[in-house]
């Protein structure tokens, strides 16, 4: 539901002074790939055009640099990091979170800058910042829980930034600092001399709220806070049980931010509150859960908010921030906010007052059989654009790979509770269409400033919801590797397998995690967080990480005491669902449903229709005599060319592709030595234009690479 702007200030004497002194553009130029996303507006475009639709079958590799920072023999690296360039100089992050500055045209190193100073490091980082001023430039990015500004020209640390160029992120969000787990996955944005952050938090019962900050770039100082869960006086406070903002969790940006430099507005996509799947404690709409958030970039004050998915309790975050985008409606240009979503769906408002741009409607939706929940009795569901991702199935939708796991699929389904979207989590089980990976997904969408066409990538999968209770009454053991079993059936098997087996290179399979893994080492990361995983630190005591990691290590069994054996972290009946984040597969390990199991979507934002949506990716061995290609699912975005290309990579087949974006049409495609789970980038050098990912480790280089093309 819409809400009204309280006020917006347009700042034209300083937006002069900023662009005249500062380099950080509001719009890409063909040069360079100045952040994250592109440009401040997240449109992943290019104006770049010498590599185009009638010689992109000419390109090749330019460059590769292997990172070379992971000892050999480790699980190979995922690298989600898109490379900026600035000036020639491309700055960029390996899967262990090192920090790299290359020559953009060779691909040779010019520094590395290590934050962990050796330890172990690691963790999803998807981008870094660029800030620079009278001839003062800094690298601004993540590492753990950590904020780091360093040289841009040296890679050496701003010793006058925060704490010998540090900052910690976790001072400020509510709780004891010592006990949680933040990061920064995606990067912050710039405001003139504010960098302004969101970060990930842990996806469990007592995380703290995902405050919204903003940092001075030359100091380190917190400048300004925004409340995502409003506290007494604050808009939105009514929308919790009260007092909420002292127990509640969540609401947080992880996906990233945009930014209106001429208005002075900051956009920010948030997340669910937590727990994603069962909200008894925070009954009520939860703003600003799953809210496109409109701020005053100077200062953090509200401007105007529009609330996708009211007491979410399927994890539908808002994966990817808004993209600022203009559109023609009647004859006139609207600046516009267009918002991806994991359902599906493409919220378009209006930049200045959150406004529909297309009719939204709020619909009727099943409710909750859960003890103690009260599902939201509507959601909204944009009239136009029409969904790019599924979002109902029936038994005919089955795969039918073969008629024995077919029959399987059926007995299964029939079993599940299903109404369409928006089916509540139940002790029953759940079948989730759109699943908790969209849908659309953090890649987020590009946005083609010459047609005001989005190109979307979705992944089209079900996922089950498999809901299990954890009664502290109940489930005391008498022995470790019991309770360690129990510990991990709630905890772990919704990423790692009910069978410790894994998913895919995200969530490895554990095992055999003794052979590989240090058990101090295997603590560090359960305590602390890793990667995609957050840290446990707050959930379990320290004697049922003991139990875990002797249920893991497989140790011998061993009786624990009464005190040992009871949940002192929290003693409360809690939900879990122990499946989410996962594909629904048929006992083959196929997709549970047909396909096309990934698509790419042509979006006419001015009048909400689709030029063209067609399988992306292919499964030869499932693909069917005389069927389309089968898709693939993948999380990376697309960019979008001058030249008329898409470039998009990021599925299993891991392969880098050039599409004509008039049509949809692959002309070019490379295979990777590696999944790229990264969105791509394009700039020019001394005349030359390169189309640049990130790639994945292999077992012979776990640490992954950069890999450069160009026209020969």
């Amino acid at each position: 539901m819409g809400h009204s702007k309280i006020y917006l200030t347009i700042l034209t004497l300083t937006t002069v002074f900023f662009l005249s002194c500062n380099s950080n553009q509001t719009s890409n130029s063909k040069e360079q790939w100045f952040t994250h996303r592109g440009d401040l507006e997240s449109s992943n475009y290019s104006g770049a055009e010498q590599i185009k639709v009638d010689n992109v079958k000419d390109i090749e590799l330019a460059w590769s640099f292997n990172m070379n920072d992971m000892p050999d023999g480790s699980r190979a690296g995922l690298s989600q990091c898109t490379p900026i360039v600035v000036k020639g100089v491309m700055y960029t992050m390996s899967a262990k979170a090192i920090l790299y500055a290359l020559d953009a045209a060779t691909g040779k190193q010019i520094w590395q800058f290590d934050p962990f100073n050796g330890q172990q490091g690691g963790g999803t980082v998807r981008g870094v910042a660029y800030w620079e001023k009278n001839g003062d430039s800094r690298i601004l990015f993540g590492a753990g829980p950590t904020l780091i500004a360093v040289n841009a020209e040296d890679g050496k640390p701003i010793t006058d930034f925060g704490k010998n160029g540090a900052v910690d992120l976790r001072i400020g969000l509510r709780d004891d600092p010592s006990d949680l787990f933040t990061a920064l996955t995606s990067p912050g944005v710039i405001y003139e001399d504010l960098y302004i952050v969101g970060g990930r938090l842990e996806d469990l019962y007592g995380s703290p709220p995902g405050y919204i900050r903003a940092y001075n770039v030359i100091t380190g100082e917190l400048t300004w806070t925004f409340h995502t869960i409003p506290k007494p006086g604050e808009p939105g406070y009514e929308t919790w049980p009260k007092e909420a903002y002292k127990t509640a969790g969540g609401a947080n940006n992880w996906a990233g931010m945009s930014v209106d430099t001429k208005r002075g507005l900051v956009f920010a996509s948030l997340g669910s509150p937590s727990y994603d799947f069962y909200g008894a404690d925070r009954l009520g709409q939860n703003l600003y859960g799953n809210c496109v958030l409109a701020l005053d970039a100077a200062t953090g004050d509200y401007v105007w908010h529009y609330q996708t998915v009211h007491h979410d309790l399927w994890d539908y975050d808002l994966p990817a921030p808004p993209n600022l985008v203009t559109l023609k409606k009647d004859g006139i240009d609207i600046d516009a906010v267009a918002q991806i979503t994991k359902q599906g769906f493409v919220f378009v408002l209006d930049r200045d007052t959150g406004e529909p741009i297309f009719p939204i409607e709020e619909k009727s939706v099943p409710e909750s059989f859960m003890p103690g929940e009260k599902a939201w009795p509507t959601q909204p569901f944009p009239t136009r654009p029409l969904p790019f991702a599924r979002q109902y199935m029936t038994v005919e939708d089955l795969n039918d790979v073969s008629a024995e796991n077919n029959l399987a699929l059926q007995k299964q389904f029939d079993s599940l509770r299903y109404e369409g979207m928006y089916t509540p989590p139940d002790l029953k089980g759940t079948v989730m269409i759109p699943g908790t990976r969209g849908g659309a997904q953090w890649g987020g969408a590009a946005f083609d400033k010459e047609t005001n066409t989005l190109y979307i990538r979705s992944m089209d999968v079900a996922e089950l919801i498999t809901i299990v209770e954890r009664d502290p009454a109940k489930i005391k053991a008498t022995s470790t590797i019991e309770q360690g079993g129990n510990l991990y059936k709630n905890y772990c098997a919704a990423c790692h397998g009910a069978n410790r087996q894994g998913n895919g290179a995200v969530f490895p399979e554990l095992t055999n995690v003794k052979s590989r893994l240090s058990k101090e080492i295997a603590k560090t990361k359960i305590t602390g967080g890793v990667g995609q995983m957050p840290g446990f630190s707050r959930a379990l005591t320290d004697d049922e990480i003991e139990s875990l990691l002797a249920f893991l290590y497989e140790e011998e069994d061993r009786v624990i005491s009464e005190e040992a054996a009871s949940t002192s972290q929290n003693d409360k009946i809690e939900y879990y669902n122990i499946s989410g984040y996962t594909t629904w597969i048929d006992q083959s390990g196929n997709p549970a449903i047909k396909p096309p199991w990934g698509t790419l979507h042509s979006l006419d934002l001015s009048s909400g229709e689709y030029n063209w949506q067609v399988p992306l990716g292919n499964n030869p061995e499932l693909q069917k005599d005389g069927a389309p290609l089968t898709g693939l699912e993948g999380k990376s975005g697309p960019i979008v060319t001058a030249g008329g290309l898409i470039f998009i990579g990021g599925a299993e087949d891991k392969l880098l592709r050039a599409i004509d974006k008039s049509n949809g049409q692959t002309l070019w495609e490379y295979e990777l030595p590696a999944m790229a789970n990264a969105t791509a980038c394009t700039y020019e050098v001394g005349g030359k234009q390169y189309v640049s990912i990130s790639v994945g480790g292999t077992t012979e280089n776990p640490s992954g690479s950069v890999m450069a093309f160009a026209l020969k």
